[in-house]
């Protein structure tokens, strides 16, 4: 992180501040360089002191110094900004700032929630409204929708009159067939017709 000190070379960032010789073994030496290492040292020996600092850094094994001495470097910059809550302070603050957060992400979940079941409410009224406004079916105009059984008492009331019985059933058999037809003899009279006289005798 910064260029060891020596006992003639320049000194580091802490011995500079300091102002004393910077020693070969100088604790300080390789986490405050001698460019930036001085503005840095200056809130951690404001805030916990340049012995006290030296003395905690040799209870910390070698691969943890660097983290232990920015994390000291934060806190001591943070007790100078706040004086009374440090680095709390702004823990504090990114808290509630993760709570706002969250709570703005539950409220948008719930509200894509409503939506979703507005538009499959609205989705199964529109199919229940197209199920029961089916129109029933409907004859066409030139159908009549009546029975076989009244189509042939009308037929028979409507009848010329002064007709017998054989001239009344080959009448019958006419209009069955939707036609005009030449009078048929008695024994040349079809299924229908047969099945037109039973049910007209009924």
């Amino acid at each position: 992180m910064a260029s060891s000190g020596t006992g003639t070379g320049s000194p580091c960032g802490a011995c500079k501040f300091l102002r004393r010789k910077c020693a070969f073994d100088c604790i300080f030496a390789p986490y405050f360089c001698s460019e930036q290492g001085p503005a840095r040292f200056a809130a951690i020996h404001k805030v916990y002191g340049a012995s006290n600092v030296s003395k905690l850094l040799l209870h910390i094994p070698v691969h943890d110094r660097c983290e232990a001495v920015v994390t000291i470097a934060y806190e001591a910059q943070a007790r100078i900004r706040d004086p009374v809550y440090g680095c709390v302070a702004h823990i504090f603050a990114l808290q509630q700032q993760v709570a706002c957060l969250q709570a703005q992400l539950m409220q948008v979940k719930a509200q894509l929630a409503q939506n979703v079941m507005d538009s499959h409410n609205v989705e199964n009224l529109q199919w229940q409204g197209n199920i029961s406004g089916v129109p029933a079916l409907a004859y066409p105009p030139f159908m009549n929708p009546i029975s076989p059984q009244s189509s042939l008492e009308s037929t028979v009331e409507h009848s010329p009159d002064g007709m017998d019985m054989q001239d009344r059933e080959e009448y019958l058999s006419s209009s069955i067939q939707g036609y005009p037809k030449k009078r048929p003899y008695n024994n040349d009279l079809g299924e229908l017709q047969a099945l037109a006289l039973r049910m007209m005798r009924n």
